[in-house]
């Protein structure tokens, strides 16, 4: 049994932790694919490597109460062998919906807590988040 292919314009909805709160994450975010060898109705395939939108490549600022000045961090998104075609495009496999899948946001400037002493950084330097694609394709799966 395949899976629905994911592609351009398809969605990555990342869950981040709570009361870690990453506000360019919140809502999910459009894919981009390469994958121009074949089309489902008429945009490109997602491949591998598509799963990171460029919107979210750059440092990105949080927050998690207490700690309520923002700081920075990146995404690394890690995909699980159910979100892979077998199949391959351009030496790349394709991105299927599958399960849902991890990231880790990874902080490289805590989230700082204001206090009459000074401020207090956000220990947590890695918050594991949960990913899941959100497809319109319901007909063009992979074989």
């Amino acid at each position: 049994m395949g899976d629905f292919i994911i592609k351009t314009n398809d969605m990555i909805q990342i869950t981040v932790p709570p009361p870690a709160l990453v506000p360019m994450i919140t809502a999910p975010v459009p894919l981009i694919g390469t994958g121009t060898t074949v089309m489902i109705g008429g945009v490109p395939v997602c491949l591998m490597g598509d799963e990171m939108p460029p919107s979210l490549m750059a440092p990105m600022p949080y927050t998690a109460p207490p700690f309520v000045t923002p700081g920075m961090g990146t995404l690394t998104i890690i995909l699980k062998p159910d979100n892979l075609s077998k199949k391959t495009m351009q030496g790349k496999s394709m991105l299927l919906k599958g399960t849902t899948f991890d990231a880790m946001f990874n902080v490289s400037a805590p989230a700082m807590q204001p206090t009459p002493a000074g401020p207090v950084p956000d220990p947590l330097m890695v918050k594991k988040c949960t990913c899941m694609f959100i497809t319109t394709n319901v007909n063009t799966q992979s074989g």
